[in-house]
């Protein structure tokens, strides 16, 4: 860490310089954010692999990045041009100095350009101001261009401390994150190492190994990912006949909704699930505790840690708390909340409503003892004629179905209505046709009123580097005839048609 300090001090990186990595999940990404912070560099982690050399560009030039750390033929189309992409980049006018690693692991091949341990050791003392930006990363939402999200090792260290405190990890806790090192989880992943002492492992994983030979290898006991991680170790598990996950007695998910069967299911597997709910901007703010009932864990996600605080408010009105009861737009504020969005002040201050509560954007619902229910997003909230329907209902109650294995509802333009609900789904095994799926739905209790009028079963979903359903691009897919929903319409028992 010191080497790679002295070699961005010796570039002629100043308090306050940009740092970007794009690489994949390498243990010197986390080395490269450690010395960013001993500087008092801003690290900008969040360069995912599927972006390309335009796009990667691009985000340089947003923030006037003066420090470059990648991975030869890494990213989208960067093996098809391995030296005209470090051409591109190195023409970026705002950088000093670029560190291309080699995607080798040999020793030859790690002396190559990275720092070496045996380098020099920077000039300057540590800065120890805990305020002090050190991170910068684009938010993955699934709408809008991102944005580059500012935060202190306050912000992101007050995250840790409380989900250390809550969940009592020690030096004996072996975390694993799956998500991506380029991800916020995977940041919130390093803040709980540096509090608490204990190992942290990446998803680095040897060839030809599945992650759950991964998991199991690294004798993880607490496992970071998304859904979309935990369904496929799961349908994996399933596969391999598997009663345990190693041994693994925490299963982290966060990023997006997560199926109440999901959640079981890993309690019937003696892991205990931690139902998640976070953003780039406040980081993994609410979460179940260990204690925590089992309806608590699979339908809710829990409260808001000691860092944070929510509140809900009115849909229409962001200035007017939601009445007891209403589902309404959640905001928050405390201690591991961003500092603001870099660059951009319009952004920053239409975020917070005018009582200084930050706008998530996503929509929520508290049960009677407080606990959080997340309702989808916004944005995501389909309008049939007036009528509100939380795309976040029918896709929960889908993927009650033994066959579905994920689903995304999301609006079909209406020319009389302005949108109908098309249902997608990915089938763990046999698709279920139109009908048997809307019949599911019926019997899990959907409103007639919110039953899809389209209905699609996809071998794959358009997903952010997170795991989060693209459903702009689902909807775009639609509306370009890239696929083709089927019009369906809910017949009652009786034969009436709703």
């Amino acid at each position: 860490m010191d080497a790679i300090a002295a070699e961005l001090e010796s570039a002629g990186l100043q308090k306050g310089s940009r740092v970007s990595i794009w690489l994949p999940n390498r243990i010197e990404a986390l080395l490269v954010l450690l010395a960013c912070s001993r500087n008092a560099y801003i690290c900008n982690p969040s360069l995912h692999q599927n972006y390309n050399a335009n796009e990667i560009c691009t985000l340089l030039g947003r923030i006037d990045c003066e420090a470059f750390f990648g991975q030869r033929g890494y990213g989208s189309g960067a093996a098809d041009d391995v030296e005209g992409t470090m051409a591109q980049i190195a023409a970026v006018p705002s950088l000093l100095k670029t560190w291309w690693l080699d995607s080798k692991r040999t020793p030859e091949a790690l002396d190559s350009d990275f720092p070496s341990i045996l380098g020099a050791r920077p000039a300057c003392e540590p800065d120890c101001n805990p305020d002090k930006i050190v991170y910068l990363a684009f938010t993955s939402g699934t709408t809008g261009s991102p944005k580059a999200v500012m935060h202190s090792d306050n912000t992101l260290l007050a995250n840790g401390r409380a989900m250390v405190a809550d969940w009592h990890h020690d030096h004996d806790t072996i975390l694993l994150t799956l998500s991506p090192i380029s991800h916020h989880i995977g940041t919130v992943a390093l803040e709980q190492m540096l509090v608490a002492g204990f190992e942290l492992a990446i998803n680095d994983l040897p060839p030809h190994m599945k992650p759950v030979d991964w998991i199991v290898h690294t004798g993880a006991t607490y496992v970071m990912g998304v859904p979309t991680h935990a369904m496929d170790i799961l349908a994996e598990m399933k596969r391999r006949g598997m009663k345990a996950l190693g041994k693994v007695k925490v299963f982290y998910m966060a990023g997006s909704a997560i199926a109440a069967e999901t959640a079981q299911a890993f309690l019937d597997c003696g892991i205990l699930p931690q139902n998640v709910y976070g953003m780039t901007e406040n980081g993994s703010h609410q979460y179940t505790l260990p204690d925590d009932a089992t309806e608590v864990i699979v339908g809710t996600c829990g409260r808001a840690c000691g860092a944070y605080e929510v509140k809900l408010w009115n849909q229409e009105n962001p200035d007017i708390a939601a009445a007891p009861g209403e589902i309404g737009e959640i905001g928050g504020r405390g201690g591991c909340l961003m500092l603001g969005y870099f660059n951009n002040q319009a952004a920053t201050e239409s975020s917070f409503n005018r009582e200084g509560w930050f706008l998530s954007g996503d929509l929520g619902l508290f049960d009677a003892q407080g606990n959080l229910m997340i309702m989808g997003r916004k944005k995501d909230l389909i309008i049939r004629g007036g009528h509100n329907i939380h795309p976040c209902t029918i896709e929960n109650l889908a993927l009650s179905h033994p066959a579905v294995f994920k689903a995304a509802a999301f609006p079909i333009a209406d020319e009389r209505l302005g949108e109908k609900v098309c249902l997608a789904v990915i089938s763990s095994s046999t698709a279920p046709d139109a009908m048997v799926m809307l019949q599911h739905l019926h019997i899990a209790g959907l409103s007639k009123f919110d039953m899809p009028e389209y209905f699609i079963a996809l071998e794959e979903f358009p997903l952010t580097p997170s795991g989060k359903i693209l459903k702009r691009e689902l909807i775009e897919w639609a509306k370009s005839g890239r696929i083709a929903p089927q019009a369906v319409r809910w017949t009652n028992p009786q034969g009436t048609i709703q």
